[in-house]
């Protein structure tokens, strides 16, 4: 058997999975189950939100080890799904090196949604939050367009490779500026609940998430990471949308409502 050939196969899965919001644990238990699975002793693998490490050793004492960076992060946990469904059934259904490759690769290749419905969910999302926090119905209109306006912007953004910190900027910047403007405009009544409404959008929520559990679960180090990461996007958003008011009450003295 290609021990190094596995390896790799192994390390593409994890990378795949973190690539697509998984959480450190899943990623090195689908490194040492697809290790194990074509029969390599002492694998062993660490995992941080932006590095792979995979050790393995053969039946003939053959040692290898490889290293990923991870440099790109997002959302699709179909991919999650599928590639945690794959090394759970390697041994069951006898897949061989080259099955397992095309796979991956199929799967790699899963395409997100598409923009028009990216901007639909954003703005239905938007609408809904603003809702539920005690907007009317001229507030719900206002942040979802202010929603989808800014899953547009933030789309383009992305498509460049343009830093996550200042997406995010530039994200608090688009919701708080389309919501003052429509407020001053009367076409809104609560500014507040339009932009929380809006921004809630850029909530870190998996990154708190996978921190908070990668923690409890010992992965110190990718816990503080994933701890890190939400707190700068909040920060971000926090500066994007503090730019606008900024801005605003220095051009226009305050809101005409």
């Amino acid at each position: 058997m290609d021990i190094n050939r596995i390896i790799h196969i192994a390390a593409n899965a994890g990378r795949i999975i973190l690539e697509n919001g998984g959480e450190t644990y899943r990623a090195e238990e689908t490194i040492n189950r697809i290790c194990s699975s074509y029969d390599l002793i002492d694998s062993e693998s660490f995992v941080t939100p932006s590095i792979i490490i995979v050790s393995a050793s053969s039946n003939f004492g053959q040692t290898i080890s490889i290293i990923k960076r991870i440099n790109y992060r997002t959302i699709n946990l179909e991919k999650i799904a599928q590639i945690n469904n794959l090394s759970r059934n390697i041994k069951g259904l006898g897949y061989s090196l080259e099955a397992i490759e095309t796979q991956l690769a199929k799967i790699d290749s899963i395409k997100p949604y598409s923009l028009k419905y990216m901007v639909i969910a954003s703005a239905v999302a938007a609408g809904c939050f603003t809702i539920v926090l005690g907007g009317d119905l001229k507030d719900m209109i206002v942040s979802a367009l202010a929603g989808g306006m800014m899953k547009l912007i933030l789309y383009y953004l992305y498509s460049l490779k343009a830093n996550e910190f200042f997406v995010n900027i530039f994200g608090g910047f688009t919701a708080t500026l389309i919501s003052l403007i429509c407020i001053n405009l009367n076409l809104a009544t609560n500014l507040d609940k339009v932009i929380i409404g809006s921004l809630t959008l850029l909530v870190p929520g998996l990154a708190i998430t996978n921190a908070i559990r990668d923690t409890i679960a010992g992965d110190l180090i990718s816990g503080i990471m994933r701890a890190v990461e939400a707190f700068l996007i909040a920060i971000a958003v926090a500066v994007g949308s503090g730019i606008v008011f900024k801005l605003w009450f220095s051009i226009f003295g305050g809101l005409n409502i």
